[in-house]
């Protein structure tokens, strides 16, 4: 069994994570081990603090519990209560304090499989406990994605051990009666004794999926004391700024997908040209502003498709979030399970992470919506393999972990770089190792590919342009799939005939854009740049540590050695990667498409999840193979919102109406001068 301490350092406050087996013992010198410690060495950990002895306490499993034993003088805090000379059962979530050291634990184990008492509590009782395996709401490991968004934070997270799951010895929630039923009575929620939330809307996710869609319900009438959204986010972009920042686009970047349309603006106008060419002619800038205007109105065939600037999204967000009342219809916490209720609504338990005693809570509403995003990160198995045998985390790196590290070294010391995956992450990685090729030359990166391209994907006589086997947007994807033939075609279809359909349309590419394209071939003709095709047999370190990749080609296996090998396949996309999903599947037999997301009505409905007059709605990835294509864009989310919003109208939901020409000018206005809706 591990366990991880996080904690900042109280001289500097940087984050520190160390992950320890077991037995494990704290002090501040531990020159000695302990006498009472029986069976293998222990774990040690220093903490350099006159407030912590020497062998402060002790960390064990012991008859199925995890505790933590004080032997010291000043004694140890766990969730803010002194013990001193005592045990105390601890588990994930809890605090511990030492000295001045406050540390947050997370319990790892090896163990698979559930373990839940025999005889589950037949009443909702808020003190049982039990050892059950991770959170509803965790996700799984798998073969393929071992990098999963951390429950607690939110943030991208390897696992070190792919069997790893967590284990709280903490109150059983949601309980066994609340998991084994269809319905539940909201009454016995309120006879837990936890917190119960009543609302009319409920949004789960907290990211921008959830926001443009209380963005949409708001200006469609709804009062923001009429919804609650669920998230682990403060700002509902956050995961997507720290993913934009981990693949290398920081503030002043460009974004690189179908991102013209405004999350923070229904109307789409203004739009993000019009904004930046505004304040560039008010700064001078008159032909940079007459530039960016050409290309909203010539793209993409006389000039480069438009994309803003990341951080200017997210300014604008943060305008609209403050205007709609985002502040006050945020909940902070998990989603642990949802059930529907026995009064023709849905409940959705969660719980709070990182209080000093972990806080449960459920919400309960009518219409619910549900945006939580992809739920993991896809990782390929060889290279996940690799990590795992050698413990070598920061040469081998996912394209959306934090790896700024990478940069810095071939910068000061130039390098190799092998690079998998083909698409919109992967062209900026390149842009992004040319950029560090200003400061040391001596950088090279070998593109592995897995077979030529030859011929885009294609829409009827339209056909994808292919470039130094690169796929280039021949249109822009997000606004050809809003409305015309590709939508209705799409949504007319079968599932089956879906699949086929986005097989041949493709998804969302690299922008057709020139200067990234004039990247790509001054790296091939100076050989700088070099693209192998083959397939990957294995990923070794050689005798000087770095991975060395075995690609088999038509020529024979050719040996690539390189200082680091970055990952950009992408993102999982299958709901099923994720038990919230998986359990809401199984128990109320969901249908899933073809490619895997969640059959969707085409207004986005999850008609198994129809409860009387209550409707549950889901936006995003989750609906891959669904009624529309780019689900994952700006635009794909806000179309999405848009239907939902119709949908709930037409459902008689209270406090929606349709807003007519005189209603949508009034509320663009309000808008505009950023009024309240």
């Amino acid at each position: 069994m591990e366990i991880r301490f996080i904690w900042e350092d109280p001289a500097n406050q940087e984050r520190q994570q160390q992950d320890f087996g077991l037995p494990l013992v704290i002090g501040r010198e531990l020159a000695r081990l302990p006498e009472n410690i029986q069976g293998q060495p222990p774990a040690k950990v220093c903490f350099k603090s006159k407030e912590i002895s020497g062998y402060h306490a002790l960390i064990d499993f012991v008859d199925g519990q995890l505790i933590i034993e004080d032997v010291s003088t000043n004694g140890t805090r766990v969730n803010g209560k002194l013990i001193r000379k005592t045990r105390e059962v601890i588990g994930s979530g809890d605090t511990l304090q030492f000295g001045p050291f406050q540390i947050t634990l997370t319990v790892l184990s090896e163990v698979s499989g559930t373990e839940i008492l025999d005889t589950p509590p037949t009443e909702f009782n808020p003190d049982t406990v039990v050892s059950i395996p991770s959170d509803i709401s965790e996700p799984l490991p798998s073969a393929q994605s071992t990098i999963f968004f951390n429950p607690e934070t939110d943030e991208p997270e390897a696992q070190k051990n792919p069997a790893a799951v967590t284990i709280h010895n903490v109150a059983f929630f949601p309980p066994a009666e609340f998991l084994n039923t269809e319905f539940v009575d909201v009454q016995l929620l309120y006879a837990s004794g936890n917190r119960v939330e009543e609302k009319d809307y409920l949004g789960l996710g907290g990211g921008i999926g959830s926001f443009v869609w209380t963005n949409y319900i708001r200006i469609y009438g709804v009062k923001a004391d009429k919804i609650a959204v669920l998230g682990l986010e403060k700002k509902p972009y956050g995961r997507y700024q720290r993913l934009c920042k981990n693949s290398q686009i920081p503030p002043y970047e460009r974004l690189r997908s179908g991102s013209d349309s405004c999350p923070d603006n229904i109307w789409g106008w203004p739009g993000y040209a019009w904004r930046e060419a505004w304040r560039e002619l008010f700064s001078g800038q008159v032909i940079s502003a007459a530039k960016h205007l050409w290309q909203v109105f010539s793209e993409p065939v006389l000039a480069d498709t438009y994309t803003p600037i990341s951080g200017k999204v997210f300014e604008s967000l943060d305008r609209e979030a403050e205007r709609i009342g985002w502040s006050e219809i945020l909940r902070y916490g998990r989603i642990r399970a949802i059930r529907k209720t026995t009064d023709g609504r849905y409940a959705v338990a969660y719980s709070v992470p990182g209080e000093t005693q972990r806080v449960h809570g459920y919400l309960v509403g009518k219409f619910v919506h549900i945006a939580t995003g992809y739920p993991a990160v896809r990782f390929l198995p060889d290279l996940q393999k690799y990590r795992l045998e050698t413990g070598d985390f920061k040469s081998v790196v996912n394209a959306y972990e934090e790896h700024h590290h990478i940069y810095e070294y071939l910068e000061r010391n130039g390098g190799t770089v092998v690079l998998r995956g083909r698409g919109i992450v992967s062209s900026r990685i390149v842009q992004r190792l040319s950029e560090a090729r200003r400061k040391n030359p001596k950088i090279t990166v070998i593109h592995v590919m897995r077979t030529p391209v030859l011929e885009g994907n294609k829409f009827g006589p339209v056909r994808r342009k292919v470039e130094n086997h690169w796929e280039f947007q021949p249109y822009n994807w997000p606004k050809g799939t809003w409305g015309g033939d590709m939508r209705a075609l799409l949504e007319a279809s079968s599932p089956a005939k879906r699949y086929e359909l986005l097989k041949d349309w493709g998804g969302t590419t690299t922008a057709d854009r020139t200067d990234w394209k004039r990247i790509v071939q001054d790296g091939l003709d100076k050989r700088w740049y070099n693209i192998e095709f083959g397939e990957v047999e294995k990923v070794e370190a050689n005798e000087q540590g770095k991975p060395t990749t075995f690609l088999k080609t038509n020529k024979g296996t050719l040996k690539v050695a390189a200082d680091f090998v970055i990952d950009s396949t992408g993102l999982e996309a299958k709901p099923k990667e994720n038990p919230l999903f998986a359990d809401l599947i199984d128990r109320y037999n969901i249908a899933l498409s073809p490619y895997g997301g969640l059959n969707v009505a085409n207004d986005f409905e999850i008609k198994e999840m129809r409860n009387n007059s209550g409707r549950m709605y889901v936006s995003g990835i989750l609906t891959l193979g669904g009624p529309y294509a780019a689900i994952d864009t700006f635009l794909g989310l806000q179309y999405a919102a848009q239907r939902i919003a119709d949908g709930l109208v037409a459902s008689k939901a209270p406090g929606m109406r349709y807003i007519n020409p005189f209603g949508s000018l009034w509320q663009w206005i309000k808008w505009a001068t950023n009024q309240k809706p």
